[in-house]
């Protein structure tokens, strides 16, 4: 049974105060680790290594100032998780495939994101499930089980960063590390009830990560509590910007765009219309349209991007995947290189959409549930008609989960691309909102 660890702001304090202690937090985060139905929330795990990990947090000098006021980093102290498509010194990067665990063998060095992470004092609590090759939107995985949702045996997370929803749904992370090239962040926060933050493309370092599609591949957070996305921003970014822009409006698109959505999910998009405007900012509708070649865009260049890391190896992957790979292989350079113009053009008008309103506001996928054991041949493409215009932008985007009751249901806002702060401290403040206006329930 899981027990709940608490949100990042206030296990943070409990830090700073001595009510608790690293060791502690990782001893409950081990306790709660795959408690999905599959016990696959984790393809990586070590206790004993997690645990010194903990020891060596409480080892870092307590200093002055900060957030919380011991002059120590944001996430000191704090159990979270990774992808298993990133390095971590003693264990084999899988990326989600039992073919790289075994050809990876045992990784050297830290990748960047765990050199960081150990070096801002957070304690690693094992490495996440992922779709294959972080090639999927559904969470699915031949290999390793697919990863279902913590309490809920009938609902897929969804995928690509399918474990890491898993394990802070579960409470064996606080935030988890994900990525996203085509929603693999946006979406299964979506479907499981989260916030999710996918970066811009190019903040970070993917040294040490195994990339999908190097032009759309972004970072990512998953994570419980709106307003506490803030605290996640300095992760990823090199340098504390100099002028956060504020955003004064906001872009929707139209019924016709949401012809698919389950009406369950537009009731929900009204609903988080409306409070952005209660938040002061003006809506307009936006001419959308010609977001319609976006997949057209998109799928070919990730596949001929994928097919190029892993030529040679296609054999070794399931088939849906290993026939996206055969594609990909097969797209000439004449192709791929009128896609790129196309692309090109794509991001320019993105911008110049960014450019008249702050922000873009849709749901990040048109369904609130991917039930387990179904066939999920077509879902694909239907999730990434939502996903694909955003991810060729580069752009930043935060995942808004349902406002009301149960899981699913969760909207994506966008920024352009560099104003991950300025998104960040706007869903913050709709968190915040959320939060006073939540009707109170008697014990």
């Amino acid at each position: 049974m899981t027990v709940p660890l608490g949100n990042i702001r206030n296990l943070r304090s409990a830090l700073a105060n001595d009510v608790t202690t690293p060791t502690r937090l990782a001893e409950a985060a081990l306790a709660n680790a795959n408690q999905n139905s599959g016990h696959n929330t984790y393809l990586w795990q070590d206790a004993e290594w997690t645990l010194r990990e903990a020891e060596r947090a409480e080892q870092m000098q307590r200093g002055e100032g900060g957030p919380f006021g011991d002059g120590r980093d944001v996430l000191w102290g704090l159990p979270v998780s990774v992808k298993d498509c990133f390095d971590l010194a003693g264990a084999s990067t899988s990326c989600g495939t039992k073919f790289y665990r075994e050809q990876n063998g045992v990784a050297e060095r830290d990748s960047w994101v765990v050199e960081r992470l150990r070096a801002c004092g957070a304690v690693i609590t094992g490495k996440t499930h992922l779709h294959p090759l972080a090639y999927g939107i559904t969470g699915e995985n031949p290999e390793f089980g697919d990863c279902l949702q913590p309490g809920r045996e009938d609902a897929l997370t969804g995928g690509s960063s399918s474990g890491a929803c898993a394990s802070v749904m579960e409470g064996s992370a606080v935030a988890a590390i994900g990525t996203d090239t085509g929603g693999s962040v946006r979406v299964p926060a979506a479907l499981c009830g989260l916030a999710g933050y996918r970066a811009s493309l190019g903040r970070g370092d993917w040294r040490g990560g195994a990339h999908l599609a190097q032009s759309f591949d972004t970072l990512g957070w998953l994570f419980a509590d709106l307003e506490e996305a803030p605290l996640l921003a300095a992760f990823y970014a090199e340098h504390e910007p100099a002028l956060i822009r504020a955003c004064g409006q906001f872009a929707i698109v139209g019924d016709d765009f949401l012809q698919d959505c389950e009406p369950e999910i537009v009731a929900e998009y009204r609903a988080t219309t409306r409070q952005l405007e209660e938040l002061g900012l003006r809506v307009s509708q936006a001419d959308v349209g010609w977001w319609g070649e976006a997949q057209e865009i998109f799928a070919p260049i990730q596949a001929w991007e994928a097919a190029a890391l892993h030529r040679g190896n296609f054999e070794h992957f399931e088939g849906a995947i290993r026939e996206r790979l055969e594609w990909g292989a097969r797209i000439t350079p004449d192709e791929i290189g009128k896609l790129r113009q196309r692309h090109q053009a794509f991001r320019a008008r993105m911008d110049e959409l960014f450019g008249e309103h702050s922000l873009v506001m849709l749901p990040a996928a048109p369904v609130a549930k991917l039930a387990a054991g179904a066939d999920h041949s077509a879902t694909r493409a239907r999730l990434l008609r939502y996903t694909a215009p955003i991810s060729l932008a580069g752009a930043p985007a935060v995942t808004i989960p349902c406002s009301g009751p149960g899981f699913g249901g969760g909207m994506q806002i966008a920024a352009a691309r560099g104003q991950d702060e300025a998104l960040l401290q706007l869903v913050a403040l709709l968190g915040a909102r959320r939060k006073a206006s939540a009707p109170v329930l008697n014990a």
